[in-house]
Protein backbone atom coordinates (compact mmCIF):
# COMPACT_ATOMS: atom_id res chain seq x y z
CA UNK A 1 0.00 0.00 0.00
CA UNK A 2 1.55 3.10 -0.88
CA UNK A 3 0.63 4.98 2.29
CA UNK A 4 2.17 7.56 4.42
CA UNK A 5 1.83 8.12 7.93
CA UNK A 6 1.94 11.92 8.69
CA UNK A 7 4.24 12.53 11.23
CA UNK A 8 3.57 14.62 14.07
CA UNK A 9 6.06 17.31 13.04
CA UNK A 10 3.47 17.79 9.94
CA UNK A 11 0.99 18.12 12.56
CA UNK A 12 1.60 19.38 15.91
CA UNK A 13 1.87 22.96 16.33
CA UNK A 14 -0.20 24.35 13.25
CA UNK A 15 -1.92 27.31 13.97
CA UNK A 16 -5.94 27.08 14.37
CA UNK A 17 -6.39 30.26 12.88
CA UNK A 18 -6.08 29.73 9.44
CA UNK A 19 -8.93 30.63 6.83
CA UNK A 20 -11.68 28.35 5.52
CA UNK A 21 -11.89 29.54 2.48
CA UNK A 22 -9.73 27.08 0.92
CA UNK A 23 -12.23 24.66 1.25
CA UNK A 24 -14.75 26.22 -1.08
CA UNK A 25 -16.19 24.06 -2.67
CA UNK A 26 -15.93 21.32 -0.77
CA UNK A 27 -17.30 22.38 2.02
CA UNK A 28 -19.67 24.94 2.03
CA UNK A 29 -19.26 27.53 4.81
CA UNK A 30 -22.65 29.05 4.74
CA UNK A 31 -24.43 28.52 7.99
CA UNK A 32 -27.74 29.72 9.39
CA UNK A 33 -27.52 33.31 11.17
CA UNK A 34 -27.22 32.82 14.78
CA UNK A 35 -26.45 34.14 18.09
CA UNK A 36 -22.57 32.78 18.20
CA UNK A 37 -22.14 34.37 21.98
CA UNK A 38 -24.62 31.96 23.08
CA UNK A 39 -22.76 28.70 21.80
CA UNK A 40 -22.80 26.20 23.20
CA UNK A 41 -25.78 26.52 25.39
CA UNK A 42 -26.47 22.68 26.15
CA UNK A 43 -24.68 19.09 25.72
CA UNK A 44 -23.05 18.38 22.58
CA UNK A 45 -23.15 14.81 20.80
CA UNK A 46 -20.00 12.79 19.55
CA UNK A 47 -21.08 10.13 17.25
CA UNK A 48 -18.46 7.23 17.11
CA UNK A 49 -19.37 4.98 14.21
CA UNK A 50 -17.42 1.85 16.05
CA UNK A 51 -18.58 -0.04 18.76
CA UNK A 52 -16.84 1.38 22.31
CA UNK A 53 -13.68 -0.10 23.04
CA UNK A 54 -11.74 0.59 20.12
CA UNK A 55 -8.87 3.21 19.91
CA UNK A 56 -11.03 5.58 17.88
CA UNK A 57 -13.83 5.57 21.17
CA UNK A 58 -10.66 5.42 23.32
CA UNK A 59 -9.38 9.16 22.13
CA UNK A 60 -13.40 10.35 21.19
CA UNK A 61 -13.77 9.96 25.17
CA UNK A 62 -10.60 11.14 26.10
CA UNK A 63 -11.34 14.39 24.15
CA UNK A 64 -14.57 14.57 24.94
CA UNK A 65 -13.94 15.10 28.81
CA UNK A 66 -11.50 17.88 28.15
CA UNK A 67 -14.06 19.72 25.88
CA UNK A 68 -16.68 18.99 28.49
CA UNK A 69 -14.37 21.29 30.92
CA UNK A 70 -13.42 24.18 28.72
CA UNK A 71 -16.54 24.31 26.78
CA UNK A 72 -19.03 24.38 30.22
CA UNK A 73 -20.86 21.55 28.43
CA UNK A 74 -21.45 17.74 28.40
CA UNK A 75 -19.75 16.27 25.40
CA UNK A 76 -22.05 13.48 25.41
CA UNK A 77 -19.96 9.97 23.20
CA UNK A 78 -22.55 7.79 21.34
CA UNK A 79 -21.46 4.82 19.85
CA UNK A 80 -23.29 3.94 16.52
CA UNK A 81 -21.52 1.45 14.37
CA UNK A 82 -22.55 -0.21 11.13
CA UNK A 83 -22.16 -0.34 7.60
CA UNK A 84 -18.22 0.20 7.21
CA UNK A 85 -19.10 3.23 9.84
CA UNK A 86 -21.55 4.54 7.05
CA UNK A 87 -24.25 4.83 9.94
CA UNK A 88 -23.15 6.89 11.77
CA UNK A 89 -21.22 9.58 9.67
CA UNK A 90 -24.74 9.85 8.20
CA UNK A 91 -26.89 10.75 11.12
CA UNK A 92 -24.36 13.77 11.86
CA UNK A 93 -24.19 14.15 7.76
CA UNK A 94 -28.01 14.81 8.00
CA UNK A 95 -28.13 16.32 11.71
CA UNK A 96 -28.73 20.33 12.18
CA UNK A 97 -25.52 22.31 11.13
CA UNK A 98 -25.85 23.91 14.71
CA UNK A 99 -22.28 22.97 16.15
CA UNK A 100 -23.97 19.79 18.69
CA UNK A 101 -23.20 17.33 16.68
CA UNK A 102 -19.82 15.91 15.34
CA UNK A 103 -18.98 12.59 14.29
CA UNK A 104 -15.09 10.91 14.85
CA UNK A 105 -13.75 9.65 11.39
CA UNK A 106 -11.29 7.36 10.88
CA UNK A 107 -9.29 5.74 7.50
CA UNK A 108 -12.64 4.07 6.21
CA UNK A 109 -14.56 8.01 5.67
CA UNK A 110 -12.04 8.25 3.20
CA UNK A 111 -12.19 4.81 2.01
CA UNK A 112 -15.46 4.61 1.38
CA UNK A 113 -15.34 7.07 -1.07
CA UNK A 114 -14.30 4.73 -4.08
CA UNK A 115 -15.00 1.47 -1.88
CA UNK A 116 -19.34 2.11 -1.29
CA UNK A 117 -20.87 2.53 -4.61
CA UNK A 118 -23.59 4.37 -2.95
CA UNK A 119 -23.09 6.34 -0.11
CA UNK A 120 -26.14 8.18 2.01
CA UNK A 121 -24.18 11.05 2.16
CA UNK A 122 -21.79 13.42 -0.17
CA UNK A 123 -18.48 13.21 1.45
CA UNK A 124 -16.66 16.14 -0.06
CA UNK A 125 -20.19 18.62 0.40
CA UNK A 126 -22.37 16.99 3.26
CA UNK A 127 -19.79 17.36 6.26
CA UNK A 128 -16.70 19.49 6.97
CA UNK A 129 -13.59 19.34 9.28
CA UNK A 130 -13.44 20.46 12.54
CA UNK A 131 -9.76 18.63 13.83
CA UNK A 132 -7.49 15.88 13.63
CA UNK A 133 -6.92 14.20 16.57
CA UNK A 134 -4.82 10.99 16.95
CA UNK A 135 -2.96 8.28 15.14
CA UNK A 136 -2.06 4.40 15.93
CA UNK A 137 0.14 2.20 14.05
CA UNK A 138 -0.86 -0.92 12.68
CA UNK A 139 1.16 -4.43 13.74
CA UNK A 140 0.11 -7.79 11.70
CA UNK A 141 -0.68 -10.17 13.75
CA UNK A 142 -1.69 -13.84 14.50
CA UNK A 143 -2.75 -16.00 16.96
CA UNK A 144 0.50 -18.68 18.20
CA UNK A 145 -1.96 -21.87 16.94
CA UNK A 146 -1.07 -20.54 13.15
CA UNK A 147 2.97 -21.50 13.12
CA UNK A 148 3.08 -18.53 11.09
CA UNK A 149 5.84 -15.99 12.90
CA UNK A 150 7.19 -13.83 9.93
CA UNK A 151 6.16 -13.20 6.24
CA UNK A 152 7.73 -16.23 5.31
CA UNK A 153 6.04 -18.70 7.31
CA UNK A 154 2.50 -17.27 6.49
CA UNK A 155 3.81 -17.78 2.35
CA UNK A 156 4.79 -21.45 3.61
CA UNK A 157 1.76 -22.01 5.03
CA UNK A 158 -0.35 -20.26 2.18
CA UNK A 159 1.71 -22.78 -0.02
CA UNK A 160 0.15 -25.74 1.41
CA UNK A 161 -3.42 -24.75 0.65
CA UNK A 162 -6.00 -24.68 3.49
CA UNK A 163 -8.00 -21.27 4.33
CA UNK A 164 -5.93 -18.69 5.37
CA UNK A 165 -8.27 -15.67 7.04
CA UNK A 166 -7.97 -11.95 8.19
CA UNK A 167 -10.11 -10.42 10.46
CA UNK A 168 -11.16 -6.44 9.84
CA UNK A 169 -12.74 -3.40 11.93
CA UNK A 170 -15.17 -4.00 9.03
CA UNK A 171 -15.56 -3.41 5.30
CA UNK A 172 -13.89 -0.54 4.31
CA UNK A 173 -11.58 -0.21 7.42
CA UNK A 174 -7.89 0.36 7.23
CA UNK A 175 -7.32 -3.17 8.53
CA UNK A 176 -9.61 -4.37 5.86
CA UNK A 177 -7.41 -2.56 2.89
CA UNK A 178 -4.07 -3.05 4.23
CA UNK A 179 -5.26 -7.07 4.55
CA UNK A 180 -6.41 -7.12 0.92
CA UNK A 181 -3.05 -4.77 -0.02
CA UNK A 182 -0.68 -7.56 2.00
CA UNK A 183 -2.50 -10.67 -0.41
CA UNK A 184 -1.85 -8.23 -3.35
CA UNK A 185 1.67 -7.97 -2.70
CA UNK A 186 2.05 -11.49 -1.20
CA UNK A 187 0.58 -13.41 -3.91
CA UNK A 188 -1.29 -15.94 -1.20
CA UNK A 189 -5.11 -16.06 -1.01
CA UNK A 190 -6.81 -14.49 2.03
CA UNK A 191 -10.51 -14.49 2.80
CA UNK A 192 -11.44 -11.53 4.60
CA UNK A 193 -14.03 -11.47 7.69
CA UNK A 194 -15.04 -8.69 8.75
CA UNK A 195 -16.26 -7.42 12.01
CA UNK A 196 -18.08 -3.99 13.45
CA UNK A 197 -15.14 -2.88 15.12
CA UNK A 198 -11.73 -3.83 16.45
CA UNK A 199 -12.78 -5.25 19.78
CA UNK A 200 -14.84 -8.47 18.73
CA UNK A 201 -12.59 -8.88 15.65
CA UNK A 202 -8.83 -8.87 18.33
CA UNK A 203 -11.38 -11.27 20.36
CA UNK A 204 -12.29 -14.00 17.78
CA UNK A 205 -7.91 -13.79 16.59
CA UNK A 206 -7.04 -13.79 20.19
CA UNK A 207 -9.45 -17.46 19.93
CA UNK A 208 -7.98 -18.59 17.07
CA UNK A 209 -11.07 -18.17 14.43
CA UNK A 210 -9.55 -15.99 12.25
CA UNK A 211 -5.81 -16.44 10.85
CA UNK A 212 -4.34 -12.72 10.61
CA UNK A 213 -5.34 -9.02 11.87
CA UNK A 214 -3.95 -5.69 11.38
CA UNK A 215 -4.71 -3.44 14.82
CA UNK A 216 -4.28 -0.89 16.54
CA UNK A 217 -0.94 -1.12 18.34
CA UNK A 218 -2.23 0.06 21.74
CA UNK A 219 -4.69 -2.50 21.58
CA UNK A 220 -2.59 -5.33 20.80
CA UNK A 221 0.72 -4.77 22.98
CA UNK A 222 -0.30 -6.50 25.84
CA UNK A 223 -1.73 -9.22 23.71
CA UNK A 224 1.63 -9.72 21.88
CA UNK A 225 3.75 -9.31 25.39
CA UNK A 226 1.78 -12.11 27.26
CA UNK A 227 2.40 -14.16 24.16
CA UNK A 228 -1.10 -14.89 23.62
CA UNK A 229 -0.55 -12.81 20.11
CA UNK A 230 2.47 -13.32 17.78
CA UNK A 231 3.03 -9.71 15.94
CA UNK A 232 4.48 -10.66 12.67
CA UNK A 233 5.55 -7.31 11.67
CA UNK A 234 4.68 -3.66 12.37
CA UNK A 235 2.66 -1.80 9.34
CA UNK A 236 5.41 1.25 9.67
CA UNK A 237 8.42 3.01 7.23
CA UNK A 238 10.84 2.21 10.40
CA UNK A 239 10.69 0.38 12.91
CA UNK A 240 8.13 2.10 15.97
CA UNK A 241 9.21 4.03 18.68
CA UNK A 242 6.51 2.06 20.69
CA UNK A 243 7.54 -1.23 19.61
CA UNK A 244 11.45 -1.21 18.70
CA UNK A 245 11.87 -4.83 18.85
CA UNK A 246 9.76 -6.28 15.95
CA UNK A 247 11.12 -6.03 12.52
CA UNK A 248 8.23 -3.95 10.34
CA UNK A 249 6.78 -5.41 6.96
CA UNK A 250 8.79 -3.80 5.21
CA UNK A 251 12.05 -5.33 6.59
CA UNK A 252 10.30 -8.70 5.52
CA UNK A 253 10.31 -7.43 2.02
CA UNK A 254 6.31 -6.25 1.27
CA UNK A 255 6.38 -2.72 1.70
CA UNK A 256 2.75 -1.57 3.50
CA UNK A 257 2.28 0.97 5.99
CA UNK A 258 -1.06 1.29 7.85
CA UNK A 259 -2.18 2.92 10.95
CA UNK A 260 -5.44 3.96 12.07
CA UNK A 261 -6.18 7.82 12.61
CA UNK A 262 -8.97 9.90 13.87
CA UNK A 263 -10.67 13.18 13.66
CA UNK A 264 -13.80 15.40 13.74
CA UNK A 265 -16.17 16.57 11.37
CA UNK A 266 -19.22 18.73 11.26
CA UNK A 267 -22.40 18.77 9.41
CA UNK A 268 -21.91 21.07 6.24
CA UNK A 269 -23.04 24.72 7.07
CA UNK A 270 -21.69 24.78 10.27
CA UNK A 271 -20.64 28.15 11.56
CA UNK A 272 -17.35 28.98 10.82
CA UNK A 273 -16.84 30.79 14.43
CA UNK A 274 -18.23 27.51 15.70
CA UNK A 275 -15.65 25.03 13.86
CA UNK A 276 -12.88 27.39 14.72
CA UNK A 277 -14.10 27.21 18.27
CA UNK A 278 -14.19 23.34 18.12
CA UNK A 279 -10.69 23.25 16.30
CA UNK A 280 -8.91 25.65 19.02
CA UNK A 281 -10.48 23.57 22.58
CA UNK A 282 -9.60 20.09 20.68
CA UNK A 283 -6.32 21.39 19.76
CA UNK A 284 -5.65 22.30 23.34
CA UNK A 285 -7.64 19.34 24.44
CA UNK A 286 -4.59 17.40 22.28
CA UNK A 287 -2.11 19.60 24.44
CA UNK A 288 -3.40 18.91 28.18
CA UNK A 289 -1.66 16.32 31.03
CA UNK A 290 -3.99 13.89 31.13
CA UNK A 291 -4.69 13.54 27.16
CA UNK A 292 -0.76 13.63 26.61
CA UNK A 293 -0.02 11.13 29.24
CA UNK A 294 -2.76 8.90 27.96
CA UNK A 295 -1.44 9.50 24.35
CA UNK A 296 1.67 8.12 25.88
CA UNK A 297 1.11 5.15 27.78
CA UNK A 298 -1.35 3.96 24.81
CA UNK A 299 1.29 4.68 22.01
CA UNK A 300 -1.10 7.09 20.02
CA UNK A 301 0.42 9.91 18.46
CA UNK A 302 -1.33 13.49 18.38
CA UNK A 303 -2.11 14.63 15.54
CA UNK A 304 -3.39 18.54 15.85
CA UNK A 305 -4.04 21.34 13.42
CA UNK A 306 -6.32 23.54 11.52
CA UNK A 307 -9.32 22.62 9.39
CA UNK A 308 -8.06 23.17 6.44
CA UNK A 309 -5.04 20.81 6.83
CA UNK A 310 -7.56 18.41 8.46
CA UNK A 311 -9.35 19.02 5.02
CA UNK A 312 -5.83 18.45 2.77
CA UNK A 313 -5.17 15.26 4.53
CA UNK A 314 -7.84 13.58 3.68
CA UNK A 315 -8.18 14.41 -0.02
CA UNK A 316 -4.99 12.66 0.37
CA UNK A 317 -6.36 9.86 2.00
CA UNK A 318 -9.09 9.19 -0.38
CA UNK A 319 -6.00 9.54 -3.44
CA UNK A 320 -4.55 6.44 -1.17
CA UNK A 321 -7.03 3.78 -0.64
CA UNK A 322 -8.31 4.61 -4.14
CA UNK A 323 -5.27 2.94 -5.40
CA UNK A 324 -5.74 0.32 -2.93
CA UNK A 325 -9.78 -0.63 -3.65
CA UNK A 326 -9.13 -0.43 -7.58
CA UNK A 327 -6.23 -2.77 -7.65
CA UNK A 328 -7.89 -4.89 -5.65
CA UNK A 329 -10.99 -4.81 -6.95
CA UNK A 330 -13.29 -4.25 -3.75
CA UNK A 331 -16.27 -2.93 -4.02
CA UNK A 332 -19.47 -2.59 -1.54
CA UNK A 333 -23.24 -1.92 -1.26
CA UNK A 334 -24.72 0.09 1.68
Amino acid sequence: MSAHSPSRRQWIQQGTAATLASLVPWWSLSGPVQAQSAWPARSLRAVVPFPAGGTTDHVTRLVAQELSRTLGQPVVVENKPGAGTVIGVDAVAKSAPDGYSVVTVANSFAANVTLVKKLPYDTLKDLRPVALMGMSEHVLATHPGSGIRTLADLRAVAAKGGTLSYASFGNGTSAHLSGAALALHMGVPLVHVPYKGQAPALNDLLGGQVTLMFGNWPEFRTHVHSGRLIAIGMATAKRSVYAPDIPTLSEQGVAIESNSWNGLLAPAGTPDAIVQRLNAEVNTALSSPPVVEAFRQGGIASLSGSPDRFATFIRSEIEKYAQVVRQASISLEH
